[in-house]
């Protein structure tokens, strides 16, 4: 059953894919951080309500909380969707995945894989980024046009999170495909293994999502048993050995950080560097300052991320009653913290709806913050600063062929498709 309208803050329905991928959220939050920052929104039959948070400091105060506001109960909002639908993002039951685990286990088992993300691991793997980056782009230079998400920004944090767990090349596009299905399963571009004419519903969504994670573990299985008799030099082989006070991970705890580490390897980088480009094709003056001078690429790098926000909200429970900006929060309310709303706070980001590569301070949330700030942040911001540099360096006259082909997704701000014109530099 649909929400009641009259029951909805300003008549806003942050459940309603539409409202992010026709670009009308940014109002609505606009609306909400100056209104009533912290709106109730009810749920559905399926679905709790919950409290949004549209303030950077409220979305900071709690990330930096995490006794009093947890994960283990849930991390997305619920896959969001008017009809009950569900994307979950994390295997089985329990909270054994990284981004489901609350401290004091977190820390120790984030601490596992911690020095394979660090600014070393990551300047170390610079130069293999940068030619298969190359790699990329040669497989596409003769043709003049490709489909940008599809033939560039994808295959780039694709290949360097398939290549850290050590599979092979093969399985490379399973991998893009699985990962569609599971943080995609809402867009019916997607749910291609339901009957077409439940295609679009919450049904459709739960099974394509189930569909999608059941095939990945199977793999990973397949994978971890490979790996337990013949090790290699690979994140699977490290998570084998690896323990927590004395005790090795268990079966499904290393199917959960496989999970964890493919899905978010790959997918919100090829959106940041996929709305990196749109967002640079929008605003020619700004995308003219940056190739006449490719210093500047790291302040891009860091407004392209505010500017987008590629991953839309983040869950946390509250453990006990509090407040938040004066609102009384009772202990096992849900609330959303929304990272497009603080990334364009009016009172961090001066002018914060213009597009300024320069701008300076850039502290965004696009990575969150606190207990659960992304792992890969460091691999991410890598693959973009090199990925539009040898863009720009080889097809210095990119543009956008068409309007980008937006993933219906209230969870992720992503982009399945995206035609693109270019001439190789000679």
């Amino acid at each position: 059953m649909p929400i009641d309208p009259a029951l909805l803050p300003f008549g806003i329905n942050l459940l309603d894919a539409p409202l992010f991928t026709e670009g009308k959220a940014h109002e609505a939050f606009r609306l909400l951080r100056r209104e009533r920052p912290v709106p109730w929104h009810p749920g559905t039959e399926r679905l709790n309500g919950f409290w949004s948070l549209t303030k950077y400091e409220d979305i900071l105060h709690v990330s930096r909380h995490p006794e009093l506001f947890i994960s283990s109960k849930g991390i997305v909002g619920a896959g969001l969707r008017d009809d009950g639908g569900y994307v979950p993002i994390r295997p089985g039951d329990g909270g054994i995945s990284l981004i489901t685990m609350d401290p004091p286990r977190h820390v120790k088992m984030r601490r596992l894989v911690n020095k394979g993300f660090t600014p070393r691991a990551v300047n170390a793997m610079e130069p293999s980024i940068r030619k298969v980056t190359n790699e990329i782009l040669d497989r596409v230079a003769s043709r003049n046009e490709c489909d940008f998400v599809l033939e560039i920004a994808s295959q780039l944090p694709l290949a360097v999170i398939c290549g850290m767990m050590g599979l092979p090349q093969d399985v490379w596009p399973l991998m893009f495909e699985l990962t569609n299905s599971v943080l995609g399963a809402g867009d019916p571009e997607y749910q291609s293994e339901v009957p077409e004419e439940v295609r679009g519903s919450g049904e459709a969504e739960r099974q394509t999502s189930m569909g999608g994670e059941m095939r990945m573990l199977g793999y990973f299985a397949e994978i971890i048993e490979q790996r337990r008799r013949e090790p290699q030099d690979d994140l699977i082989s490290i998570l084998l050995e690896a323990d927590v006070d004395g005790e090795l991970l268990t079966q499904q705890d290393i199917l959960a950080f496989c999970f964890l580490i493919i899905l978010a390897g790959n997918e919100t980088t090829r959106n940041a560097i996929s709305g990196g480009l749109v967002t640079l094709c929008e605003h020619p003056e700004e995308r003219a300052r940056l190739q006449a001078d490719m210093s500047l690429i790291d302040g891009a790098v860091e407004e392209i991320l505010r500017w987008t926000s590629p991953l839309h909200h983040m869950s946390r429970v509250a453990t006990a009653d509090t407040e938040i900006r004066g609102q009384k929060i009772a202990s096992g309310d849900r609330v959303i913290m929304w990272y497009p709303s603080a990334n364009r706070d009016e009172d961090i980001f001066p002018d914060p709806y213009r597009f300024d590569i320069t701008r300076s301070p850039n502290d965004h949330l696009a990575f969150g913050i606190g207990e659960h700030f992304c792992l890969g942040a460091g691999f991410a911001r890598k693959e973009m600063r090199v990925m539009f540099e040898e863009l720009f360096r080889r097809f210095p006259d990119i543009q956008t062929a068409g309007p980008p082909d937006r993933l219906r997704s209230t969870f992720i701000n992503g982009i399945k498709h995206l035609p693109v014109t270019f001439t190789p530099a000679r």
